[in-house]
């Protein structure tokens, strides 16, 4: 194997010079070489600057779709058409500057990351903790401490909120007061939630009284709540992925540490057999912080192979830790018996190709996601994901055989080729506000023996949705197996396909295994499923520690198995049903 070493192109660690044009020289220099190749970075911290990356025009899931402010996307470390190359640092910190993607693997295969520590010299979520709230001469008031990280001023009755000045002195971003967002962190209780902000609500005036503490004033006298609580607060726009896998196979993200991500999460689209293991998602200890990323942690769009997520802690994202899924584009046209023009719906997802030659796809009715037809791809006209040439919002896709007509507008299509096998695996989930895992594919997926604590809705989500999100697809082979579920804020395990009508004897999902899991519920049913044929629901204990009420709960379910392993469930069904119980 070569070795090649960051400081040997002008990276050093330890100092805030701009390290990106050096480790720009060494990434060109390892992927110009064969393989194997090793690119290491010595221990030690490295500052990237914004003004020294390298920019490429991308389109990534889930983002900000096809808003021209934002084509170019700013990446910390690039790699292109590598082929077999290892990028180590176990001891090196890679710190960001501004507002930039921390690494993107494009065209690339056999890359493996294995190491380092990446974090945001000012991240994008400011963390305001109460450390002090009552009244004092009959005014209100709260005192907020946020970490040494972020930065701010005052200004009259409101907050500026800012990142570094950049360019010609611009900010990276700034906002006002309570941001665009607000998630409410609950140390003592170890919850986190989606929740209204009163921080900047009747505001007489704000004064800094510390380095790091802001005195807030009220024009009330009522003493205020959320002593001790964290407002986790940002800005909404996700201009950036944090870290991108595009068009690659066999890629490998190990034992890395990420202190925060900008964006949307670690997206891996369009790729082949990506795994992410023993990486941590965590703000780092006694900074004050407790915000690990501004959306997402990992998600799994339009990919193929194995989708593998094990051995990981994710703690503090602002949306869900691990989503798998493809994309439903909308049925707009019919220029021809066996073409259709597809659009994208959803105003974030747009400019990516979606189809190859010989890929399968499957026409669902978009009211009750049943199968109207299945197809073979044979050209294609559609966005590269790259550049703005062609129309980023449309794809005019010809397939091998006449379809049948009426899809306009009542039809979606989903490429059922680009799905893959899911394993997630002793992983654990914490200081959620939204569901754990959300997983909807049609191959095999296993979860298994993962902690999931305290989630804000439902520990695992199965979805399917032709009219929100555009989601897709149906799961088939669903197994959920030896986790620990304690306290979610939702059902358990939440099978939820968003069809406004159901059909009988169609149901959506089916191959829904849950056992042997353990749940601690309040309030909240285990298992909740809609639209699920055959689900097995066997030996997995149910501990109620609060509120009672159903364990399972089925709506149009034919066929489900409900088995206890101690006292008897508390089950309740509706719909077109036909139940087994033992």
């Amino acid at each position: 194997m070569t070795l090649i070493d960051v400081t040997g192109f002008g990276a050093a660690p330890g100092v805030r010079a701009d390290a990106a044009p050096a480790v720009a020289a060494a990434l060109r220099a390892a992927t110009a070489q064969p393989g194997p190749v090793e690119l290491r970075f010595p221990p030690g911290d490295y500052h990237l600057w914004p003004d020294g990356a390298r920019r490429r025009e991308l389109y990534v899931s889930n983002t900000v779709g096809d808003d021209p402010r934002h084509r170019d996307k700013t990446i910390a470390l690039l790699v292109e058409a590598a082929d077999d190359l290892v990028i180590s640092g176990q001891g090196a910190r890679l710190i960001l500057h501004g507002l930039q993607t921390t690494f993107a693997v494009l065209d690339s295969r056999r890359v493996r990351i294995e190491g380092l520590a990446f974090d945001f010299a000012v991240p994008t979520v400011v963390d305001a903790t109460v450390v002090a709230a009552g009244v004092a001469a009959g005014r209100a008031f709260r005192v907020i401490s946020v970490p040494e990280a972020t930065l701010f001023r005052t200004e009259g009755r409101s907050v500026l909120w800012h990142g570094e000045p950049l360019g010609a002195g611009a900010y990276a971003w700034q906002g006002r007061d309570a941001l665009e967002y607000t998630q409410v962190h609950d140390p003592a209780r170890g919850r986190t939630r989606r929740a209204p902000n009163p921080l900047f609500d009747r505001v007489r005036g704000v004064e800094t009284v510390g380095r790091r503490e802001i005195r807030i004033e009220y024009d009330h006298g009522e003493t205020p709540a959320g002593l001790g609580l964290v407002y986790q607060m940002r800005l909404t726009t996700r201009d950036h992925p944090g870290a991108l896998v595009l068009d690659s196979a066999e890629v490998t993200l190990s034992g890395l540490r990420f202190g925060f991500l900008h964006g949307f999460g670690v997206v891996a689209q369009a790729s082949r057999d990506v795994t992410v293991e023993s990486c941590e998602f965590r703000a780092p200890p006694g900074t004050g912080r407790h915000s690990a990323g501004f959306a997402d942690f990992v998600q799994f769009s339009g990919c193929s192979g194995r989708a593998v997520v094990r051995d990981c802690l994710f703690d503090g994202p602002h949306d869900d830790p691990v989503n798998v899924h493809g994309t439903y584009l909308r049925v707009s046209g019919r220029p021809g018996p066996r073409t259709l023009e597809l659009e994208y719906a959803h105003p974030e997802t747009a400019g990516m190709p979606q189809f190859s030659p010989g890929d399968r796809i499957e026409i669902v009715d978009r009211e009750t996601l049943s199968p109207i037809a299945t197809a073979a791809v044979e050209r294609v006209r559609q966005p590269s994901g790259r550049d703005h040439d062609a129309p980023l919002r449309t794809i005019v896709l010809t397939v091998a055989a006449a379809l049948p007509g009426g899809l306009a507008g009542r039809a979606a299509v989903e490429n059922v080729t680009r799905t893959p096998a899911v394993h997630i695996a002793r992983n654990v989930f914490r200081n959620v506000p939204t569901r754990g895992v959300l997983v909807s594919t049609r191959r095999p997926v296993l979860i298994e023996e993962n902690r999931f604590e305290r989630t804000g809705m439902a520990a695992v989500y199965v979805s399917c949705d032709a009219a929100e999100w555009w989601e897709s697809g149906p799961v088939r082979d669903l197994t959920v197996r030896g986790n620990e579920i304690v306290e979610p804020g939702g059902p358990g395990v939440f099978v939820d396909p968003r069809n406004s009508r159901s059909e009988p004897g169609r149901p959506i999902h089916r191959g829904v295994v849950v056992e042997a899991n353990r749940f601690v519920l309040d309030g909240v049913p285990a298992l909740d499923a809609k639209d699920t044929g055959g689900l097995r629901f066997r030996g997995n204990e149910v501990v109620r520690a609060g509120v009672p009420g159903w364990d399972v709960v089925l709506r149009s379910c034919p066929d489900a198995e409900i088995e206890a392993a101690g006292e008897p469930l508390r089950v309740t069904a509706t719909g077109p049903h036909r139940e087994n119980r033992s």
